[in-house]
């Protein structure tokens, strides 16, 4: 039988199999000797070994479409960037690292500010211009309101969506709201579950429905572009990309030169000021990084 790895606790992995559930399986000692570690988002072929107290045994790791390091996951097919319009305000230089993390790791990013219902209406049209041209879907939600809430719902339908963002966003009273329908038959594996479920500071995925998936994670801490040339940078903002073939000189990181297209668009309001700030501080980051 294949299924997805949803959680891993004390040696266990939680296989959900598509129409049966839950079963609670060990991997196999061949893992060890290979040196293979098996990550919650993978899919697995399994054994059953007792169809009542649904137990099996994991035995094959079918190949990986991709693996984040921190968290430690597979298969991501999106993250979700979750901040807040407001209390707390959003910190643009964050989300904006979080969004060249996604962009860089070629795994595609979805916006999502909550607590609209604490927002002016200049504070949204600010959001949407800052963030109109940065290759993702933005979406404003309200947990108090449910307002976008089905919006959000269809951004992660058939897919793992890895969730991002700081604390007090209300990352998990959208979560509570995605999932409240949510019936899964587990048997005596729920108990298990619920045993440990804060006993792991590893990430689990949280089923919505069969095939879409939320990635809980104890959060993205890989936020450092240590690997990461200046001149590279510019590639993870798409903003840039209509303007790339209008500089003067080849090569142009879009600084100080002069005929650098990207700094007339940005001139002339065509590029968010606060986006291309972002830029210039990471890059400058880099570059300081690189001197020492």
């Amino acid at each position: 039988m294949q299924g997805r790895i949803i959680k891993g606790i004390g040696g266990f992995y939680y296989v959900d199999i598509p129409g049966k559930g839950l079963y609670a399986c060990r991997a196999r000692g061949i893992f060890r000797k290979e040196n293979k570690k098996p990550l919650v988002g993978d899919m697995v072929q399994i054994r059953i070994l007792d169809e009542k107290d649904r137990e099996g045994s994991l035995e094959e790791i079918l190949p990986r479409k991709n693996q984040l390091v921190r968290p430690a996951v597979a298969n991501v097919d999106q993250v979700a960037l979750i901040f807040a319009v407001d209390q707390p305000k959003p910190n643009y230089r964050l989300l904006d690292r979080f969004l060249v993390m996604a962009e860089r790791a070629g795994i595609p990013a979805c916006l999502c500010f909550n607590k609209k219902d604490l927002s002016e209406p200049k504070d949204l049209e600010s959001l949407r211009e800052i963030y109109r041209d940065c290759g993702c879907p933005v979406v404003f939600t309200s947990v108090q309101t449910g307002e976008g809430v089905k919006q959000l719902d269809e951004l992660l339908e058939g897919k793992i969506t890895a969730v991002a963002g700081v604390s007090g966003v209300g990352k998990s009273s959208l979560a509570n709201l995605l999932q409240q329908e949510v019936q899964m038959e587990t048997g005596t594996v729920s108990e298990k579950l619920r045993r440990g479920r804060h006993t792991t500071r590893h990430c689990q995925l949280l089923p919505l429905r069969e095939g879409t998936y939320l990635a809980d994670t104890p959060g993205f801490s890989s936020l450092y572009l240590d690997t990461m040339e200046k001149e590279e940078l510019k590639q993870y903002f798409p903003e840039f990309e209509p303007y790339e073939g209008g500089c003067r000189f080849q090569g142009c990181v879009h600084m100080t030169e002069p005929g650098c297209a990207v700094l007339h668009a940005l001139r002339e309001g065509r590029i968010s000021p606060s986006r291309y700030e972002s830029y210039s501080d990471l890059f400058q980051e880099i570059k300081d990084k690189r001197r020492y």
